[in-house]
């Protein structure tokens, strides 16, 4: 009669031919697995005692249940009877003979799906049924990393950074409250994008872009050259108090929206061609005339909308001094826009999120798909720093080494 322990050769070669898989839920290599890795720890054992000073002897061994994606099987740890040793091969409170189902998990959940379809995934491919609180728990692993990410160090300057907000619903206290997230994009001295932050907040003002600015210059931001907005109540005053020298240069894609909200459907074409001779002018002058040539047309009419582009007419029109390549850059905050593409596509299906970690690691997995596209600079991005040297004259010196 053959051990219980051992692997039986004869089985598995009728196996073979009966067609049965070699790995997974009902894989005839599982038994063999096992006995390696048994053995394995066996041997681990040993050595261990064979180091130890003090008499130390083996004490029996404890059973645990593993799952691999070979398949499940009932490991059998070998102990030693001061407690002293300590496996290596499957440590102590491993489930797991590998982290590949972890990485899997993580992986589906950084595309969106729900917990639902991931443990049907997940028990598809490796025959293994994972629970909800199994997989909450797997993908807060991300948690850690989010947090050492928020804290890390950031470049002493940045010619030019985008803010933009998305909200969304998060439970607090047994009530549902709309929360936005704040994204700010920034592109370093090498042209290349980068997400310098996520701070969430109910409500915007001097005092809360106070606090995300003061955590900009914590982590070793002495400088921004040029940051564009989409009218964030309470940026200017604080960004004047700790980066005096930034020129802000408001979306006019974001003005050109809110605008079309307060015009007629039947006036909208029209107004928009309006518009366009402005915000498309070759220079501040010709676009001041466009603007007071809508003022007189439209004013009667849409006086709100009118009176809206003439209190923002100075940070509107901030890029209508610089060359193409700036402009086209600075004049919208749509550079953001491919991260919030990220968090949209992986939060569309979801409804209100439990608390505020769930969905940073969520947004935060978004911005890891985000930025594999970003292998390259900025276009033209060597002739636009030299230009921006240029405006920003001795700003850039000590960073560009001139």
């Amino acid at each position: 009669m053959q051990e219980d322990n051992e692997f039986d050769f004869q089985q598995a070669l009728q196996d073979i031919q009966a067609g049965k898989p070699l790995l997974g839920k009902e894989g005839f290599l599982t038994p063999l697995i096992k006995k390696l890795t048994e053995a394995a720890l066996v041997a681990e054992l040993d050595t261990h005692l064979g180091q130890e000073i003090a008499a130390n002897r083996r004490n029996g061994k404890s059973t645990k249940t593993i799952k691999s994606l070979n398949g499940n099987f009932e490991l059998r740890t070998p102990r030693d009877r001061d407690g002293t040793f300590s496996p290596q091969l499957v440590k102590k409170h491993q489930t797991t003979l590998n982290d590949e189902i972890e990485q899997k998990i993580i992986a589906l959940y950084g595309l969106g799906m729900s917990y639902k379809d991931i443990s049907s995934h997940i028990e598809e491919m490796y025959g293994i049924e994972v629970s909800s609180g199994t997989l909450s728990a797997v993908t807060d692993k991300i948690i850690h990393t989010v947090k050492e990410w928020q804290a890390r160090p950031l470049e002493a300057l940045y010619p030019i950074v985008w803010l933009d907000a998305i909200n969304y619903k998060i439970r607090e206290n047994g009530k549902v409250a709309s929360k936005a997230v704040y994204t700010i994009l920034g592109v370093n001295l090498e042209g290349r994008k980068e997400v310098l932050g996520l701070y969430l907040s109910e409500h915007e003002g001097a005092n809360f872009w106070l606090q995300v600015l003061t955590d900009l210059t914590n982590r070793g931001v002495k400088d921004i050259l040029i940051a564009c907005v989409d009218g964030l109540k309470g940026f200017p005053e604080a960004i004047e108090a700790l980066f005096p020298n930034t020129e802000i240069q408001l979306c006019i894609v974001h003005q050109i929206r809110n605008s079309l909200k307060y015009v007629g459907s039947k006036n909208q074409k029209e107004f928009m061609a309006d518009l366009k001779r402005i915000y498309k002018a070759r220079n501040k002058e010709l676009a001041a005339e466009e603007l007071n040539i809508l003022d007189g047309k439209w004013s009667d009419k849409y006086p709100i909308v009118i009176r809206s582009w003439r209190n923002n007419w100075e940070r509107l029109s901030q890029y209508f001094k610089y060359p193409e390549d700036i402009r086209r850059i600075i004049y919208t905050t749509n550079t953001i826009e491919a991260v919030h593409r990220q968090f949209r596509k992986l939060t569309k299906t979801k409804g209100a999120f439990p608390n505020q970690d769930s969905l940073l690691k969520l947004l935060y997995m978004g911005i890891q798909n985000a930025s594999k596209k970003w292998t390259m600079p900025i276009l033209n991005w060597s002739l636009t720093l030299s230009q921006l040297a240029i405006f920003f004259e001795g700003r850039l010196d000590k960073e560009l080494k001139l």
